[in-house]
């Protein structure tokens, strides 16, 4: 029987609010705070709750034949304990059925497997104890931000101890061979490697609703019968896939919901196909051979490449600067500056700044807040230097530095202490005029 490896990903950015050159310095505050609120509790109502409410029916229906994996990246379950709590409840009710595997990820989405491993292997434990912490899971296999992975990626994942990675089965990279079989890494055999069958996954996630498509209307018989009709030998389907698919992308109207109810009763029927989480895939099924990327690939794009965060002079001179702060942010134990930085590294930030996407009727321009990519390049760059600032002061780069760090501290003290004056005169002047009005009654 071929194993139905059926993977959902979910991630929501903190956004920054327009933050001004003139802010800097002045206002260390950099987060559109109802934009967030507001985006969080609309693919809330409309994706991750009426699914969720769906998954726990059939895993309550289907029982141990059904199965699902997610990856939630740690910024997006912070922003559900604050703005939507209930999806993390939902969450916790669909990991109590066994039906629920949940993966690995960065914590913020971010592109730190390119860059840094301290700050990459950071990002990812800080995540696996969120996992554990809400979910009561440790996780087995690894997802890195928009599925990128190269060999020497997938060996750093190894070396954190995982047994298995995500990624796209990108045609450069696999030529003939197909997408549905279990491999392993070039460089460390250990690390298992499941790739997305990007065709069958992006027929759900993308082409369900367009009328235009020559396979429209999609049904769970017809999808069933291309799931069967797989070649005989492979073994295994990876369908990986956004969950906002399901009422977001994807609109309710359009019969997404129904759609996945009946595939997933369809394919428990079926005789030929099972589902399978991917830690069972891999404990199933032995690899067929190695798969080369000696490049990072990910799954954004025909290119399938790093483009999209990468791809012009803007989004490196940001990349770098970020990065620059590293060492820095090493020895850095101030709990704002941490959780900044945890937030600047998402990949989201980045995106925006792409030049490839920015063209009337782009759908990938629909994801920016801003008005271009150039608005999004100057407000982040902005952002950086204010965090620069802060993170001098905190940990000064050179003796130079230190002094003004040292200076700085102490006009903080000095402002602390004269409001504190300021409102011990407010204080005793209010008194006095009690007291005054007190005797003229008298």
């Amino acid at each position: 029987m071929k194993s139905i490896c059926l993977f959902f990903q979910i991630h929501q950015p903190f956004r920054h609010r327009r933050y001004r050159f003139f802010d800097i310095g002045n206002d260390h505050y950099y987060y559109d705070d109802y934009s967030n609120e507001s985006i969080i509790r609309n693919i809330a109502d409309k994706s991750y709750l009426p699914a969720n409410k769906l998954l726990l029916e059939l895993a309550k229906k289907l029982g141990s034949k059904f199965k699902v994996a997610f990856s939630i990246t740690g910024v997006a379950q912070e922003q559900f304990e604050l703005y939507a709590p209930e999806v993390i409840e939902s969450f916790q009710k669909l990991a109590k059925t066994g039906c629920v595997e949940f993966l690995a990820e960065t914590y913020s989405h971010s592109l730190s497997s390119l860059k840094d491993i301290h700050a990459f292997t950071d990002q990812v434990k800080k995540h696996d104890d969120q996992i554990f912490r809400l979910f009561g899971q440790k996780p087995r296999v690894f997802r890195n931000t928009e599925m990128i992975y190269s060999d020497e990626i997938g060996e750093k994942v190894a070396k954190l101890g995982y047994s298995a990675m995500l990624t796209e089965g990108a045609k450069h990279v696999l030529g003939w061979k197909s997408p549905d079989f279990l491999y392993v890494n070039a460089i460390n055999p250990r690390l298992k490697v499941l790739m997305r069958n990007y065709k069958l996954s992006d027929d759900i996630g993308f082409r369900f609703s367009d009328e235009n498509w020559d396979k429209y209307p999609l049904t769970a018989e017809k999808y069933v019968s291309w799931l069967e009709h797989v070649g005989e030998k492979e073994e295994v389907i990876n369908l990986f896939m956004g969950y906002d698919s399901f009422g977001a992308r994807q609109p309710k109207e359009a019969g997404i919901f129904d759609f996945l109810k009946a595939l997933a009763e369809q394919i428990v029927k079926s005789d030929k196909l099972k589902f399978a989480t991917p830690s069972e895939a891999v404990d199933e099924l032995q690899p067929i051979s190695v798969v080369s990327v000696p490049h990072p690939i990910s799954w954004s794009d025909e290119e399938r490449d790093l483009s999209a965060w990468l791809g012009n002079e803007m989004q490196k001179e940001a990349f770098e600067k970020l990065y620059a702060m590293k060492d820095q942010m090493a020895r850095c134990t101030d709990a704002d500056l941490q959780k900044d930085w945890n937030y600047l590294q998402a990949s989201d930030h980045f995106f925006y700044m792409s030049t490839k996407f920015f063209a009337g009727g782009d759908p990938h321009k629909s994801y920016s807040h801003f008005d271009s990519p150039y608005e999004a390049f100057i407000n982040y760059m902005n952002v950086l230097s204010d965090f620069k600032i802060r993170l001098n002061t905190h940990v000064p780069e050179s003796e130079v530095e230190n002094e003004i760090a040292s200076l700085h501290r102490m006009l903080e003290e000095k402002e602390e202490k004269i409001k504190r004056m300021e409102a011990d005169l407010l204080r005793l002047q209010k008194a006095k005029k009690q007291k005054t009005a007190s005797r003229k009654k008298k």
